[in-house]
Order: structure tokens, then C-alpha cells, then sequence
């Protein structure tokens, strides 16, 4: 048996050149958050630096990895008039591109031949015996039950009682794959077991050998270890998200290039066992991978050029949606509210445009804004008597301050008691709908309860105080009022009413792996009920007013703040720690049967002509049920992200598709706001967006398939589809597709913004951030003028988007 140790017995180490491309490839992938602080990433982050054309090109030469729609989509939606020739045509001349219609219709038409690029494994697959198992599916397989095993931390399995076993990622593996004698039988390879015995114990040491071992230089280096990691890119991300938070909280850690060390190390073993038992076999790999060598920069220059026609098909949808938006939103009537009876500020979230418009509709003296999920609270909660915290704000930022509950509340905790076992239990790897088998009769009637006997009423939380600590001190009153004097200003209602309602919002559903996907992406996948009831109890209390008023700050003794939450599946909304009035009893109530009704198109469509009890009975029936598949469509169809006065807004309706920002440019001297807006929400909204989008544009590749088959990995890391396979990440097909067509349109986000040009054009400048998500298209950004003009921002410029009478 050959060694694979370099001839002259020096361990080889890496360049400086060769360190520098794989810390650049290490940094292409993007976190993805775990199952309990589920949020929406754009997986293709940590490459916005790039044209999103060149990544679409990288991502379909190296793993076959889609971001774009196949051509029937784009066909079906030009043949049912959705797509226009003035949208191919318009749509051509935004890309300049010299494409014609006759053109871009041949090519959805016609196949081009292209050749992705394919690793070791993939080429041997090529020509291996079916009745064998393929070296890629062992490969990941065998990486991914590692990887499950080692971030669980589980025991003997992987040789934890043995005290001179390494934690290291890498040589945590080695040590298991040496003593997994089952390799030779699985793969039916003779002896294979015995090469990973002769694999370097350090991972830069193993890379170098298998640089040098298969000739890769420094020219194939970044495209060859970018398609490994493409390969098990879930345990990827998540090796990403622990570096995300390392960064975050200053406990540095970064296992990627040891997850690409075990993914080479199994090409290296390929490789020699090949060369000592199969010369014939390994004469054709020698000489197919030397061409993949060759030829990987041509080929990926061949999917460019064939995308290039799908992109401007891309483009048409995404203006067949932004034309009649442009059009509502230059005739919009712009009517301020005056004399508020009723303010009622919600989170941007798409889902929470249908209910307010519900709540609008009833008085021309309700007002509602749109505001970040978190209220603008850098929360960290902790339940009272646990030792567990949770953050409450989006996961690009660290909390800073931390909240507890001064008095349990007795019927909220033993509720979350009495479902923590079951719900740790419905998580596990093995479990999910699985446990009911396992369960027995007596799971099974409580399922049956909860589905069709429990009644559905909302548990209220009784009266709270809540202390607020920060570095483990309380806070004084003057951190208290910097707090609440913070908020105010940047939501920026400018006069209050007697009523000023807080509404985060939460999801109900049963027996979902995704239910915190469900909840608030900008409170890190948690309900936002936290962030509302601590902001009214402090904008509530009288010397923190008193303390604002010295400030310049004034609120009314007749103003009221009161904690909400908009339930998203049911469409109601409970207060708390509040007494109501008839009136807004009344109208919480309308608006609840109104959005009902509004959503049953895609939802219940059967249930039309039944009466509001009818209606509500089901929507709470659907919450409670554990077989329920689509308890609701989230955020699905998202589309765009408007940033002005809900006043220029009032009088359309935007269908559910538009994150909706309150702000006045006028109100915000230095801008600081806007600042704030374009590298928080907008970032935010932009992920949401992109996490649809890549989930309908390849759910093998960036979603997560079937959610019947869904099981947790280590509770809360992420899941399999099935049993085995790579970590899932993105969505499910049953959160996209209805059965007979896609509920989310896969376009970039449009983001409309009311401010001046020179605004906008400076927080461009500064953040690099900003700046490449704008120049490299991952989203389309629009000036929206006093006057009711829209300019396209593009490469620093402004350019005037034409009335919708001069595009018809």
C-alpha cells in the first residue's frame, strides 16, 4: 500500500499565495442561523462583491446550482401575457443588452449544450458500477453524520471517552474515520479503510499534500476548493453562522478550512487507492481531471454567455411587477391623518400590510406606521427561573441589554413548561412526525384535542414589570430616557394620539422545524412580544416621561401605550398589561375578520361564502393542526421595501408584497435615520427577499425539500430531509408551492425610498455594503420624489423612470 505522505518525508505546508485563496474561498459562504433563532439570510451574502450574473454563472459551473427560473417558467409567464414584449424590450435596454424579442424567445427555446465543471468524485460516478455506492453520495453522507455528531457533542460514538481525542473539527474526523472499518464495505473497495490511516493530523498540511498531489495551482486553486465546499455547502453555513457569531461577540473561531480539509481528504484517499488498485480506472481520471483543470475557466465563460438572455427574462417579470407598483405609487393620493384616535405601529413585515390597511379602513382617525420588528430595543430576554437567554433583534446585531420579567407569570410558564419535553422531543433527530408512531394512543389524543376540541383563545399575560439590566447593572432612569427618547425619534410621530398601540407579531403553528422562520426575522426568529411589552411599560412610566419632558420631549397623561401582537397565521391580535375601550375592541375585531377574509384566496379559497366565525374557526383550527403542511405563506411574494410616509401609501393596496417603513426626510436633519434604514431594514428585507428567491430558483440546492420529511439535527442546529444527505438550509417546498404553482414570485427586492438625491447618494458612498448590493444587482433601488417622481439609482447616478402612460 502506497503512503500518502510527501516523498521526502517533510510535511509540506501552504504558501502565503495559497492560504490567501482559500481564507478568500472560506469567506464565500454565508451563515445560516439555527432552527430556534430561525432568520432569513441571502445564502449568496458573502459574495455581493461580485456581479450576481458572474455568481449565478460560478454557483451553475461548479455544483449545477440555479439562480435563475428554468425557461418553461419564463415561457408560461410571457404566454399568459404576465410578460410583455415592452418588459423584454425595456428589460433589455436597462442591461444593454443587444437582444431582441425573436431572440429571447429562441432562447428559452432551444438547449444550449454546456459542461459543468466535476470533481474526483463526480468523474469516477461517471463510470461506476450502479449497483455500487456513488462516491458522492458516501462522501457526503459519511462528512454530514460527522458533522451532526460533533456539533451535538454526542459520546462514544465518536470517541469522546477517550481523553486524548481531539475536539478539533479535523482531527475529531480523522480519529473517526480511521475506526470506521465499515468505509471498504459500504463503497465495496477493498482495504479503502486503510488510507485514511496514512492522512496528515493537520488540516493545512492535509491541503497541501492534496494540492500537490493532483497538481492543483494556484490558478484552479479558488474554483477547485470553492466546488468542495459548494458540496457540502449546509454544514457549510453552519460553520459559518458559529464564525458569524464568533465575530459578533469576540471569541473568534473558524473550522471552514477544516471542513474543506475533510472534503479534500477524501479525494486524496480517492486518488491513491485508485492509483495502488485500479491503473486502468486511474489512467481515465488522471487524464479527465487534468481537462477539468483546463478547461473550468472556459466553461464557466460558457454559462455566462448562456445566462445572459435569461437574465434579461429575469428582469422582464422583475418590471412586469415594479411598472404597476410605479403606477399606484406616482398617482397615489397623499392624505395625512389628522386628530388620531388610534395609532398603531407594526413591524415592516409584508404580512402586517393586509392587516393594517384592515385597521385603516374603518376611520379616517387610525393611523398605523411601519417600524423595525425590535422596536428599535437591543434586547437579550431570559425567562424568569431559567438559565436561558434569547436574543430579540436582528442577527447582524449584538444585543446589549438584558430583560427579565420581575414576577413570574404563572400561566405563561407552566403553558411553556408543560410543552417543553414534547417539544424537545418533536425536535430531535430521530423524531418529528415519526414520534407519534412512537408516542403510542395517548400522543395521539392529544393531537386530536388540540386539533379539534382545544378552542384557541390566546393566553394573556398578566400585568409585568420588567428590570433591565445592561453589563449586569440596572439601568438608571437617564439610560432608561436615552432609551425611550431614541425610539421616539426614530419613529417620528410627530403628535400622539390617546392611544398608541405596539404590535409585534408571532406565528402559531403545530408540529413545524420552521416555526421560528414563522416568527419575526427581525427579532432572530422569536415573537416580538418581548420588545412591545418592555417598550410600553417603559414609554408608560411616569418618570421616565417626566425625564423626556426636560428633554423637549412631551407626552400627554391621556397617552396610552399599549403592548400587541398580531398573530400572522390567525390574523388576530391580543393585547397586553392593557385595558381596551369598546371602540378599539371594535375595530382590532373588524380588522381581524377583514384580513381573514382577504387571505382566503390563498389560503382557504372553499370558504368564501362562510360566515366570519366560520372563517376565524378554521384559521384557528389550521394553527392547531399538527398535519398542517402550509399553516401560512409567511412572507411569500415579498417584493419591495418602502421607505416614506405611510401617508403617501394610505390609499393603495399593496397585496401583501411590500415591507412598509415609515419615515419623513424633513424630520431627519443629519440623515442619521436613513442611515440607519438603508444599512439595517433594507439589509434585512433584502435577505428575506433572497432566501425566497433561492428557494424557488433550486430547492434541491437552497432549500429544504419536503417538510414531511423533515428531522432536526441536535434539536436546534437544522435539519435533514430524511436521515441523511447534507444539512438542509432555505425553505420548504410546502412554504413556496401550493401544489399547482409557485406562491412566491422569485424577483430581487425593489426598494423605494423618499428622500433627496444627495441623501441617498452619500450613505451610498460610505458603505460599501450598500454600494454593492446596488452596482452588482442584487436589488433595484428607486428614488421616490416629493412630486411624485421615481428615479433609478444605479452606479451613483439617478436616472428618471418614465410615467406609466409614456411606458404603455
Amino acid at each position: 500500500m502506497s503512503t500518502l505522505t510527501h516523498s521526502d518525508n517533510r510535511a509540506l505546508s501552504l504558501s502565503d499565495s495559497q492560504n490567501s485563496l482559500l481564507n478568500k474561498v472560506c469567506g464565500y459562504i454565508a451563515p445560516n442561523w439555527p432552527l430556534d433563532q430561525m432568520i432569513a439570510v441571502n445564502p449568496f451574502w458573502e459574495m455581493r462583491h461580485m456581479p450576481i450574473e458572474d455568481v449565478s454563472a460560478r454557483l451553475d459551473t461548479l455544483c449545477n446550482a440555479n439562480m435563475l427560473m428554468s425557461k418553461d417558467f419564463y415561457l408560461q409567464k410571457y404566454n399568459a401575457g404576465m410578460i410583455t414584449d415592452k418588459h423584454l424590450a425595456d428589460a433589455a435596454t436597462l442591461l444593454n443588452s443587444d437582444f431582441n424579442k425573436e431572440q429571447l424567445l429562441q432562447a428559452l427555446r432551444v438547449d444550449v449544450p454546456l459542461v459543468d465543471w466535476h470533481n474526483i468524485a463526480d468523474l469516477l460516478d461517471q463510470q461506476r458500477n450502479k449497483h455500487k455506492m456513488a462516491w458522492h453520495d458516501e462522501i457526503t453522507h459519511q462528512l454530514s453524520q460527522f458533522c451532526a455528531a460533533h456539533y451535538q457533542q454526542l459520546g462514544p460514538m465518536l470517541h469522546r471517552n477517550d481523553t486524548k481525542a481531539p475536539s478539533e473539527l479535523y482531527r475529531h474526523w480523522l480519529t473517526v474515520i480511521q475506526a470506521d472499518k465499515g468505509i471498504s464495505i459500504v463503497m465495496d473497495e477493498r482495504h479503502l479503510n486503510g488510507y485514511f490511516k496514512q492522512l496528515p493530523t493537520s488540516a493545512d498540511e492535509l491541503i497541501a499534500l492534496t494540492l500537490k498531489t493532483l497538481n492543483i495551482d494556484n490558478d484552479s486553486l479558488e474554483l477547485y476548493a470553492h466546488s468542495l465546499l459548494l458540496d457540502i455547502n449546509g454544514w457549510a453555513s453552519w460553520l459559518a453562522y458559529l464564525r458569524f457569531q464568533g465575530q459578533l461577540y469576540d471569541t473568534p473561531t473558524d473550522e471552514m478550512k477544516q471542513l474543506l480539509a475533510m472534503r479534500m481528504a477524501w479525494d486524496l484517499v480517492i486518488w491513491q487507492y485508485l492509483t495502488d488498485h485500479d491503473s486502468a480506472t486511474f489512467k481515465q481520471l488522471q487524464s479527465q481531471w487534468q481537462q477539468e483543470k483546463a478547461l473550468v475557466v472556459e466553461r464557466l465563460h460558457a454559462h455566462k454567455l448562456a445566462q445572459k438572455p435569461l437574465w434579461v427574462w429575469a428582469k422582464a417579470m422583475e418590471l412586469s411587477f415594479q411598472y404597476p407598483l410605479n403606477e399606484a405609487l406616482q398617482t397615489a393620493t397623499k392624505a395625512p391623518v389628522t386628530n388620531a384616535q388610534l395609532q398603531a405601529v407594526f413591524c415592516i413585515d409584508v404580512r402586517s400590510e393586509v392587516i393594517r390597511r384592515a385597521l385603516e379602513s374603518q376611520s379616517q382617525h387610525i393611523e398605523t406606521f411601519g417600524f423595525a420588528g425590535f422596536f428599535g430595543l437591543p434586547l437579550e430576554y431570559q425567562e424568569n427561573g431559567s438559565a436561558i437567554t434569547r436574543s430579540q433583534l436582528p442577527g447582524l446585531l449584538k444585543p446589549a441589554i438584558h430583560a427579565t420579567q420581575t414576577h413570574k407569570d404563572a400561566t405563561l410558564e407552566a403553558s411553556r413548561q408543560n410543552s417543553a419535553t414534547w417539544q424537545s422531543w418533536s425536535k430531535s433527530a430521530p423524531s418529528s412526525f415519526s414520534m407519534v408512531e412512537s408516542a403510542g394512543w395517548l400522543y395521539a389524543f392529544k393531537l386530536i384535542k388540540n386539533t379539534f376540541l382545544s378552542k384557541g383563545d390566546a393566553k394573556k399575560c398578566t400585568p409585568t414589570d420588567w428590570q433591565l439590566t445592561q453589563n449586569q447593572q440596572q439601568l438608571t432612569l437617564k439610560d432608561k430616557t436615552d432609551l425611550a427618547q431614541k425610539v421616539l425619534t426614530t419613529l417620528g410621530i410627530k403628535e400622539l394620539a390617546p392611544q398608541v398601540m405596539l404590535v409585534g407579531h408571532a406565528s402559531h403553528t403545530t408540529n413545524n422545524l420552521h416555526s421560528a422562520g414563522l416568527d419575526c426575522g427581525a427579532c432572530g426568529g422569536q415573537s416580538g412580544e418581548v420588545n412591545v411589552r418592555v417598550l410600553a411599560s417603559l414609554l408608560n412610566d411616569a418618570q421616565v416621561r417626566q425625564a423626556l419632558k426636560t428633554r423637549g420631549l412631551t407626552l400627554s397623561e391621556n397617552t396610552q401605550f399599549i403592548a400587541a401582537i398580531h398573530n400572522t397565521t390567525t390574523d388576530v391580535i391580543t393585547t397586553y398589561d392593557a385595558q381596551l375601550d369598546d371602540n378599539l375592541k371594535k375595530w382590532l375585531s373588524v380588522a381581524t375578520q377583514t384580513a381573514q377574509r382577504e387571505r382566503l384566496v390563498n389560503i382557504e379559497p372553499k370558504l368564501v361564502d362562510k360566515s366570519a366565525d366560520e372563517i376565524n374557526h378554521a384559521y384557528h383550527q389550521r394553527a392547531r393542526d399538527w398535519s398542517q403542511v402550509r399553516p401560512e405563506w409567511g412572507l411569500a411574494n415579498n417584493a419591495a421595501f418602502i421607505v416614506a410616509p405611510r401617508s403617501w401609501t394610505r390609499s393603495i393596496n399593496l397585496q401583501g408584497r411590500c415591507f412598509l417603513h415609515d419615515y419623513d426626510w424633513e424630520s431627519d436633519g443629519d440623515f442619521a435615520i436613513l442611515e440607519l434604514i438603508m444599512t439595517a431594514p433594507m439589509i434585512v428585507t433584502h435577505w428575506i427577499n433572497s432566501q425566497y428567491n433561492a428557494s424557488v430558483n433550486d430547492n434541491h440546492k437552497y432549500g429544504s425539500g419536503n417538510k414531511i420529511l423533515h428531522n432536526a439535527v441536535g434539536g436546534n442546529i437544522g435539519l435533514f430531509e430524511g436521515n441523511g444527505g447534507d444539512l438542509r438550509i432555505g425553505l420548504a417546498m410546502q412554504s413556496l408551492h401550493n401544489g399547482d404553482k409557485w406562491m412566491h414570485e422569485p424577483i430581487r427586492l425593489n426598494v423605494y425610498i423618499a428622500a433627496p438625491q444627495s441623501a441617498i447618494a452619500a450613505i451610498y458612498n460610505k458603505h460599501t455594503m450598500v454600494k454593492e448590493l446596488i452596482d452588482n444587482h442584487w436589488l433595484t433601488l428607486i428614488r421616490w420624489g416629493d412630486d411624485n417622481t421615481l428615479e433609478r439609482f444605479e452606479n451613483g447616478h439617478f436616472t428618471t423612470v418614465a410615467p406609466s402612460k409614456e411606458r404603455a
